[in-house]
């Protein structure tokens, strides 16, 4: 496949640009704000598949100095094996998304906001693709910035007035996240005189017993877990994912946290080391515990919510916390099966929304108890839900259950057993919590709609459904080409070690 040297930069540029350029020619017709979004999508979705293919068939490293300048001096984007793969996930789930919204932002945003709103979705998603690609720490916190900035800015675009607040606590806390990030960044500048991720690693190894190491250290580790939503840091998000327009809590549910899982991994084992988080800090301990409380605690709290939006929005806080436990159990076969996670619960994820935002442009209720008898209302989207539900509960043959494998695999081979029923436990509350509206969708006995005809929601949201259900059943039986590549990321970035 066609590989350009420029590709690293132009999956940033081309958003960017495209963004300036939208309000100025959705002067002429305020439909071409989408298409200025599509194309945005489609260039950095291509670009992404083209990066990947070039790091699987060469096994090289991707290096680009913005300027010309070589790091430490200059900024460095480095794209390797595991941030190729997640970046291929987060530009599809962004061009999908942008389907959808082309429909669902007509429904749920008043006609003269869809330039502002593309705009601003465009520039979520630089920020997104800008923390994936980037080298820098320094970089990757401005990055970070203009995703959240842009993030505020659609939640508070969504219909409900409550969306407003919602808004306003993600940019308390957000801006608290990010604060901490930077003032560890800083104390890590402060010791190392560098800001290249790579320069960085090198350098902190004399500073290992350093007590500014630690203080950075438990920083970026708190702001990350803030960003992430992992309980009990979690307060920002099911009010987000909730009252946010259709498409912005499907983009942001597959996404965002799962590039911030994504951040920690990265920091996690480029910068800090396996020996420090293991020997001299135990922090992969304490943040295997956290997550272990988050994966339980998300899924009991999403057993007692009675909209659709919000169960799934408690839900993404049980779900991150696998992607986190795969990266804290120190073993490839766990940390194979959290890289998995970025991927199957990002097509999950993105589909529950997706169902979610059909429902309410067609019935105008996401109340779980409005469901009842949507098999017969609207089938489509009662099937795509039962499927995506499986994959979430784990089910053999879904992409759900492929993830928990590895991380039962791992945990046991690393010797933290006690994580097998962590696991379990949180597949049977996921049983509870989707069985409850699984259950009134095909079995609720509402004799209100036995002569109602079915529904049809606009194909532009149905066929993104489609895709995203048939993906996370395919990844699931045909895992081959997903595992591999997860299992090449995981040990590439363990240092070649199975541990």
């Amino acid at each position: 496949m066609f590989y350009n040297h420029h590709f690293a930069v132009l999956v940033i540029v081309i958003p960017m640009f495209l963004a300036l350029l939208t309000p100025i020619i959705s002067l002429l017709k305020m439909e071409f704000a989408w298409y200025m979004a599509m194309l945005s999508a489609i260039a950095s979705f291509l670009i992404s598949i083209s990066i990947l293919y070039h790091i699987l068939s060469t096994g090289d490293v991707i290096l680009y100095h913005l300027g010309g300048w070589l790091p430490p001096i200059g900024i460095e984007y480095r794209i390797d094996c595991l941030n190729g793969f997640v970046l291929l996930v987060i530009t599809f789930i962004a061009l999908i998304s942008t389907i959808y919204a082309k429909q669902s932002v007509a429904i749920e945003i008043k006609a003269e906001k869809t330039p502002a709103f593309y705009t601003v979705f465009m520039l979520f998603l630089l920020g997104l693709y800008g923390m994936i690609v980037t080298n820098d720490v320094f970089n990757l916190y401005v990055f970070l910035e203009i995703t959240s900035l842009a993030g505020y800015a659609l939640v508070a675009m969504g219909s409900d007035k409550r969306s407003l607040m919602a808004s306003f606590n993600y940019l308390i806390l957000g801006t608290i996240g990010a604060t901490f990030i930077l003032i560890g960044v800083g104390y890590l500048y402060m010791i190392t005189g560098t800001l290249n991720i790579i320069d960085m690693s090198r350098l902190l190894v004399k500073y290992y017993d350093s007590n500014v190491m630690f203080t950075a250290f438990a920083f970026i580790i708190t702001g990350l877990m803030l960003k992430v939503a992992l309980y009990p840091l979690h307060f920002w998000l099911p009010s987000a994912y909730t009252y946010a327009p259709s498409a912005v809590s499907a983009v942001m549910a597959a996404t965002s946290t799962k590039v911030g899982a994504y951040v920690m991994i990265r920091l996690f084992f480029t910068v800090f080391h396996i020996k420090i988080i293991s020997q001299y800090i135990p922090v992969a301990e304490i943040v295997m515990i956290i997550a272990s409380i988050s994966v339980l605690m998300g899924s009991i709290l999403a057993i007692s919510q009675t909209d659709i939006k919000r169960m799934l929005a408690y839900s993404s806080i049980g779900q991150i916390g696998y992607i986190v436990l795969g990266a804290t159990v120190l073993h490839s076969a766990a940390l194979t099966g959290g890289i998995l996670h970025i991927l199957n619960h990002a097509l999950m994820k993105c589909g529950l929304f997706f169902v979610a935002g059909s429902i309410f442009c067609k019935l105008g209720t996401t109340r779980i108890n409005d469901l009842r008898n949507l098999s017969r209302i609207m089938p489509l989207q009662a099937g795509a839900f039962t499927l995506l539900a499986l994959s979430m509960i784990g089910i053999p043959l879904t992409g759900g259950f492929v993830t928990k494998w590895y991380l039962i695999e791992g945990s046991i081979l690393s010797g933290d057993w006690y994580l097998v029923p962590v696991i379990l436990l949180s597949s049977l509350l996921t049983v509870i919590y989707f069985g409850r509206v699984i259950n009134l969708m095909y079995f609720s006995d509402n004799s209100s709609h036995n002569n109602i005809k079915p529904i049809k929601a606009p194909w532009g949201m149905v066929v993104p459904t489609i895709i995203i259900t048939f993906l996370s059943i395919l990844f699931g039986i045909f895992a081959t080409v997903p595992v591999e590549i997860a299992s090449k990321a995981a040990i590439e970035i363990m240092g070649g070690s199975h541990w």
